[in-house]
């Protein structure tokens, strides 16, 4: 029940960054040079659907659900239109993309935790140095949300697909249900969509 009510005060509360203290693991020379690939594509976002209709009535719902937390339509198109295709990228549902921003940042650009986790999806800085490049900016939208998304690919792919651990490891709560139980929530309730979307 608080686990519910903290994720309902986050729906209609500005709030802190709710990033965790993230770890920063050794990566085999592999791992690193796919997730550096990963991370300097600079394609440009486009929404990836089965046909129009589709992409335009998925565009119109998750935008009107974002209206009061993003008044500017064109910024809600353009972060939209990124999480989608950043999502698809790396095999991810942008519905749960959705979710872990919400919860991670609560839709702020520009939110910076307590452990120095960055941007709309709280990417730790350290990131940068491992895989990225020097002037990777992480309030950048396209390579916040690349990189959040490439990190929790890696974090799926290490837990084989669990959710819940993988969202542990982004979070850096790993073993504690509250941030995954919160992420989930936002993920299957106020994000949930019956489209498919890709």
């Amino acid at each position: 029940m608080k686990a519910a009510a903290f994720a309902w005060a986050l729906a209609v509360t500005p709030c802190a960054a709710l990033a965790g203290a993230q770890i920063e693991e050794q990566l085999a020379d592999s791992v690193r040079a796919g997730l550096s690939a990963a991370v300097s594509d600079r394609a440009v976002p486009v929404l990836e659907f089965r046909d129009m209709e589709q992409g335009r009535r998925w565009l119109n719902e998750m935008s009107a659900r974002l209206a009061r937390r993003i008044p500017d339509r064109a910024r809600r198109t353009e972060l939209l239109k990124t999480v989608q295709y950043e999502a698809l990228r790396s095999r991810l549902d942008p519905q749960l993309v959705l979710g872990l921003i919400e919860i991670e940042s609560g839709f702020r650009k520009y939110a910076v935790s307590s452990a120095g986790a960055r941007g709309y999806m709280q990417v730790m800085p350290f990131w940068v140095r491992l895989i990225g490049k020097r002037d990777h900016n992480l309030f950048n939208l396209r390579t916040n949300l690349r990189y959040g998304c490439v990190i929790l690919r890696h974090y799926l792919d290490i837990e084989n697909g669990d959710y819940y651990r993988a969202l542990g490891r982004y979070n850096g709560s790993l073993g504690k249900p509250e941030y995954p139980n919160l992420v989930h929530g936002a993920w299957r309730g106020r994000w949930g969509y019956a489209g498919a979307t890709s």
